[in-house]
C-alpha cells in the first residue's frame, strides 16, 4: 500500500525509485523529527544499498516539492516532518530534545486577531517553543515509567501467551 508521502512524491511528477520509496516509507511512518542521519539509519534497516548522499539528496527534493518541512529546532541538525494540512505548533523539550506537537484553536485566533490589530493579513506563521519540564513534573513521568514497566512485568508473569519469555532478573 503506498503511504501519503508516496503519493504526494506521485501528485508532484516525481520518480519513485526503490530507494526514494523506502525513505518515503521511512518518513510516513514516523512520529517524530528526525534530522537526516537518523533518516539514514532507519531507511538503511529496510534496504542496506541506501547511501547518506541518497537520502540527503532525497530529503532535498522532497522539500523542495513541498513535501517535507525543514525545523530548526535548536541544536546543530536541522530536523524534517511530513508537510501536513492545518496548523500545529511544537514544543521542544530543551534537555531531552523531545519535540511535542499540538494544536490550540485559541492561540490561533489569537494569532490572527494580533496580525488583524497590526493590519496584516496573516499569510502564514510558525512557532515554536522551547522549554524545560517542571521538576515535579520530571519527577512524575520517571515514577508513572517505573510503573509502567512493573505493570509490563507482572502481565508478562501472568499471561500464558507469554509462556515462553523469558522473565526479568529478579
Amino acid at each position: 500500500m503506498e503511504s501519503r508521502i508516496e503519493r504526494l512524491c506521485v501528485e508532484r511528477g516525481l520518480k519513485m525509485t526503490g530507494q526514494r520509496r523506502v525513505i518515503a516509507r521511512v518518513l510516513s511512518e514516523t512520529d517524530d523529527h528526525p534530522d537526516v542521519e537518523e533518516l539514514y539509519r532507519r531507511a538503511l534497516q529496510r534496504d542496506s544499498r541506501i547511501s547518506i548522499a541518497t537520502v540527503y539528496r532525497t530529503v532535498r527534493l522532497f522539500e523542495e516539492k513541498g513535501i517535507l518541512e525543514r525545523r530548526d529546532f535548536g541544536g546543530s541538525r536541522a530536523r524534517y516532518e511530513p508537510t501536513e494540512p492545518g496548523k500545529h505548533h511544537h514544543l521542544i523539550d530543551v534537555d531531552a530534545g523531545r519535540v511535542v506537537e499540538f494544536e490550540n484553536a485559541d492561540l490561533e485566533c489569537l494569532i490572527e486577531t494580533i496580525a488583524a490589530r497590526l493590519g496584516f493579513d496573516l499569510v502564514s506563521y510558525r512557532l515554536e517553543l522551547f522549554g524545560r519540564k517542571h521538576a515535579e513534573t520530571a519527577r512524575e513521568t520517571a515514577r508513572e515509567t517505573a510503573r509502567e514497566a512493573a505493570r509490563e512485568a507482572a502481565r508478562r508473569k501472568t499471561d500464558p501467551a507469554d509462556a515462553d519469555a523469558v522473565p526479568p532478573p529478579p
